[in-house]
């Protein structure tokens, strides 16, 4: 038998804005001969537990003190930047795939989400912001039926 899944529209939402953005900057804002400048976009994982919402950020080659994490009503943005090495004078690259340059993540946080008491780690170059789960009181409203 098949398990239920939660549907989670802004989940969708936001994975469909991703894939717009990356068709319109793929295909119609490169004009040829004009060289686009690298964009870096870090991937995100985020969970909850009972106790915490956990967002890990894979941020590769940036220091700790070149990310600004914040947080604004239900929303958690980190952003830096991640600067480009000097290319070798003279070297002839066959392959340069390396994305540098700045970044912003906007994350949606649940209502649950301890803003006031969020804190933050940084190891190998793995980000990982926690924010404390509080209290909602459960409420019960009645409503009336108009006959």
């Amino acid at each position: 038998m098949a398990d239920l899944v939660r549907w989670e529209p802004l989940r969708d939402l936001i994975s469909l804005r991703e894939a717009m953005d990356r068709l319109f900057n793929e295909s119609f804002v490169r004009m040829p001969g004009v060289a686009r400048a690298r964009e870096f976009t870090p991937s995100v994982d985020m969970y909850e537990t009972d106790k915490e919402v956990v967002a890990k950020v894979t941020v590769p080659g940036v220091k700790p003190e070149d990310i600004e994490i914040s947080v604004s009503g239900d929303r958690l943005t980190i952003k830096g930047k991640l600067e480009e090495e000097h290319s070798e004078e003279g070297a002839n690259y066959v392959i340069k795939e390396r994305q540098f340059g700045s970044f912003e993540r906007v994350l949606p946080l649940p209502p649950t989400a301890d803003a006031g008491s969020a804190r933050a780690e940084f190891k190998d170059g793995i980000l990982t912001v926690m924010l404390p789960k509080k209290k909602v009181p459960e409420k019960s409203i009645k409503v009336e039926i108009a006959r």
